[in-house]
């Protein structure tokens, strides 16, 4: 059967709950209708642009410009503090809302999900009649809009309802690839950040379609492991599960909020192994192994994001979790300062479905498994810090020999 994905996306989700919050609260004045943005302290000269208004998008103001220069873009800018506590209550009826159609939901961030719709069309039909039906019904009783996207899989639908905006339905089958996603430049392809996108550039691969029909050898030299799975994005494929805590709620997780926000690899991949040791030590436990390892980040803008991988092999150890989330993590940051990690491992079972490679040394991975076996077990017995992680730099001679 076909999958169909659905992305919803509330339209300017900060700058319209904060509006919908002042008019609640007496205001006379839309601000969505002004010059306005959500923002930090203008006086400490540190506050950033969170959200705009269209009129102030049109003056050339962008998220993340600093307030001071978005006050010289627009001397009468009026400046709004964000509402977080507001902003959950509002997401919390979007999911909701979105819910009670399906338990199949996977939360992107505070304002935006993928729904699995594939299950459930018997019960509402055609897609597209019911994503209108869905997005009409959400700006009549929670009173803001949102865009969805529709297509195969996450990134076609993600990539859909991007298209114009607000209060719109789009879709993006496959045949529909090549007219709607290919004359976009290659920077608006999901999960190519700025720094790839410049390189792309610089190699004369400007469109989506020149990186669709690029060579897989030539960008090898310049993306290493990642040219595959970005001439595969370009092409509109993508093979991710939507993943909701319904769909399995015996998946396991370890997520940590950062002491500050993270800009390089090299911060990461410490939290990377740390996060997988922990979420390896409850698949010990439970004596499990997980076929779906999943990265998850949420950015300095509380945009969450994730990328996922479904193993041939089942996996149960630290060492097997670490070189697939360090994959993950390569293949899909777009070097935006991060302010929380995650991983997640789904589809668990009590007895792995193992497949030799005619390139692994069987000899070595039992090494490896009776050897975490012995930690596993002294920390039953004496409690989990008593091994800790070793530094960055042992790490990678420890777990990647």
């Amino acid at each position: 059967m076909k999958r169909i994905i659905f992305h919803i996306d509330v339209n300017n989700a900060f700058l319209s709950w904060s509006a919908l919050d002042l008019l609640n609260h007496g205001s006379k004045i839309d601000i969505r209708n002004t010059y306005a943005v959500i923002g930090g302290d203008e006086k400490a000269r540190r506050g950033i642009v969170l959200a705009k208004s269209n009129l102030c998008k049109k003056l050339g103001i962008q998220t993340a410009d600093t307030l001071y220069s978005a006050r010289k873009k627009c001397p009468s800018l009026k400046i709004y503090p964000a509402n977080y506590s507001f902003y959950k209550q509002k997401s919390d009826q979007l999911f909701k809302l979105i819910r009670s159609y399906s338990p199949d939901i996977e939360i992107l961030s505070i304002d935006e999900c993928f729904l699995d719709y594939t299950k459930v069309r018997k019960l509402y039909g055609d897609p597209v009649s019911f994503a209108y039906q869905l997005k009409d019904q959400i700006k009549k009783q929670l009173k803001f809009t949102v865009n969805i996207g529709i297509g195969e899989n996450k990134l076609t639908a993600k990539m859909a309802s991007d298209f114009e905006k607000p209060d719109k339905v789009h879709t993006l089958w496959e045949e529909e690839v090549p007219k709607k996603m290919f004359p976009l430049p290659v920077g608006d392809l999901y999960g190519v950040g700025k720094k790839s996108t410049e390189k792309l550039v610089r190699l004369q691969i400007k469109t989506i379609e020149d990186l669709a029909h690029a060579d897989l050898n030539f960008l090898y030299k310049y993306f290493k492991n990642n040219a595959y799975s970005m001439i595969e994005a370009a092409n509109g494929r993508n093979n991710e599960e939507v993943i909701s805590d319904s769909t399995d709620p015996k998946g396991i997780s370890n997520s940590t909020t950062l002491a500050y926000d993270y800009t390089s690899f090299e911060e990461v991949r410490p939290i990377l192994l740390s996060l997988s040791e922990n979420v390896a030590y409850e698949l010990h436990k439970q004596k499990k192994y997980a076929y779906v390892v999943a990265v998850q980040i949420k950015d300095n803008f509380f945009k969450m994001s994730s990328h996922q991988m479904t193993l041939t092999n089942a996996i149960n150890t630290t060492k097997e979790i670490y070189e697939v989330s360090l994959k993950l993590f390569q293949e899909f940051w777009d070097e935006t300062p991060i302010r929380l990690l995650g991983i997640r491992l789904d589809h668990l079972s009590e007895k792995p479905a193992y497949q030799v490679s005619l390139f692994e040394k069987p000899s070595e991975k039992k090494e490896n498994k009776e050897l975490e076996n012995v930690i596993f077990d002294l920390k039953n017995k004496y409690g989990k810090e008593i091994i800790k992680v070793a530094t960055p730099k042992k790490v990678e001679k420890k777990y990647l020999k």
